[in-house]
């Protein structure tokens, strides 16, 4: 299937305590503002925040797996992060193709992760190759 500049493919997940937990593990990142609710609550935030790489980590099962196109290599990715994602909160994760090489099998594509009411949590954009 050939991609063309506009097409959007997303997928969507929920943010739980067992998801930041495990990321933890996996990063080694045990920063208290994402594990520990009194730290948390004394914050600017008043309660613990998730991970915003696990967030952004949500644009990989996009590219990856719900691009019609499954062959492809991760070659870049920019991100910022603007708002903070909190247990509870449904992010959906967003990709849309805005730049397509005439020369060679390679894609831009803006990503962006949003929650529930649609405040942008993430922001950037990656660019893939595509695989024979």
């Amino acid at each position: 299937m050939e991609l063309k500049i506009g097409d959007t493919f997303s997928v969507k997940k929920e943010m739980t305590d067992e998801l930041i937990k495990q990321f933890a593990d996996v990063s080694g990142d045990y920063n208290p503002i994402h594990l520990d609710e009194d730290f948390a609550k004394n914050t600017r935030f008043g309660k613990r925040i998730a991970h915003g790489m696990l967030t952004a980590s949500f644009i990989s099962a996009v590219l990856g797996y719900k691009l019609k196109v499954r062959k492809i290599v991760y070659l870049g990715q920019t991100l910022r992060f603007t708002h903070p994602t909190f247990i509870g909160d449904t992010v959906t994760a967003k990709a849309t193709v805005s730049k397509i090489r005439e020369d060679k099998p390679i894609i831009t594509i803006e990503t962006i992760c949003e929650n529930q009411d649609g405040v942008k949590l993430v922001e950037g954009e990656a660019t893939i190759m595509l695989l024979d």
